[in-house]
């Protein structure tokens, strides 16, 4: 079940989503089977950007009903340590390594993608426009117009596929896919976690304390689905270049419905927690 992605010959249409399954970790548990067996078609790095990050507070985790709100707070190495200590390994997996940077402003946007492009393990970069924006406080991706003004910054800087990973929380989400197709983005991959929050169970009655330690997070999961549906679905009528789908894919008809609206690729993400080998069977189910 090949697939053309982006100019890549891909052996099927699974990835994973950023940030959902750790491959260095999964080595030092699976060894050399990993390799032989690893259950995406492509890898996607967790987010990286130019400082470390510690990440947030715990608790970082809270089980929702049909789904899960995460506040891990993107937590990571940074850039350098990125490419001296994780790249190496990463290239070993067999398979084209899209990373995923994220940063608050153009500049440091700038600073990665061209930091990544001088690296052939590197194959596609995915821009994580989802933070927001220091001087707006809105998701960087959440304006069109300054989507494709930072676009039109970043593409002359590498000559490697970029891969727009949108934000949901966009009150025109195929504007933003159409700005950034129109300012020279390769791809674009839907949808990233809804904004959620928890409160303490052991709060006192009517209070409000809230669980997570970064006060709020991102709901991912079943619970999700019906929205990626939507999005992927209203994404790909607007552009023509290549969508990624995600969204609580737990099953081969899940992928095949984001496939039937018109993405190229399905990532797997929250459902590789509860089964590592998920995404090697949703895709060994397309296949069939």
């Amino acid at each position: 079940m090949s697939v053309s992605f982006c100019g890549l010959d891909l052996r099927h249409r699974v990835i994973n989503g950023s940030g959902t399954f750790d491959a260095i970790a999964a080595q030092r548990v699976f060894g050399d089977e990993l390799y032989e067996r690893f259950p995406f078609t492509a890898f996607v790095s967790k987010t990286i950007t130019l400082a470390p990050r510690e990440g947030n507070p715990p608790p970082r985790l809270w089980e929702a009903q049909a789904g899960l709100i995460n506040s891990i707070g993107l937590p990571n190495k940074g850039l350098d340590r990125y490419l001296s200590e994780d790249l190496p390994q990463l290239a070993k997996l067999g398979v084209p390594l899209f990373t995923n940077v994220m940063g608050s402003t153009a500049q440091e946007l700038s600073r990665l993608v061209e930091a990544c492009a001088q690296f052939t393990q590197i194959t596609a970069i995915e821009l994580n426009v989802s933070c927001p924006n220091v001087k707006t406080g809105l998701d960087i991706g959440a304006d069109p117009a300054q989507l494709q003004k930072l676009l039109s910054t970043l593409r002359p800087l590498t000559s490697k596929p970029l891969i727009v990973k949108l934000t949901p929380n966009a009150s025109d989400v195929p504007a933003c896919a159409q700005a950034a197709e129109s300012a020279g983005a390769d791809a674009v991959s839907l949808i990233n976690t809804l904004r959620a929050s928890a409160l303490d169970p052991r709060r006192a009655p009517r209070a409000s304390a809230r669980w997570l330690g970064g006060g709020s997070g991102g709901l991912s999961g079943a619970a999700i689905r019906p929205v990626a549906l939507a999005q992927v679905a209203a994404v790909t009528e607007r552009v023509e270049i290549p969508v990624i789908g995600m969204g609580g894919v737990q099953t081969s008809r899940h992928a095949q419905d984001l496939i039937d609206v018109g993405a190229t690729l399905v990532a797997v993400g929250t459902e590789s927690f509860r089964d590592p080998t998920a995404a090697a069977r949703i895709a060994l189910d397309l296949d069939k």
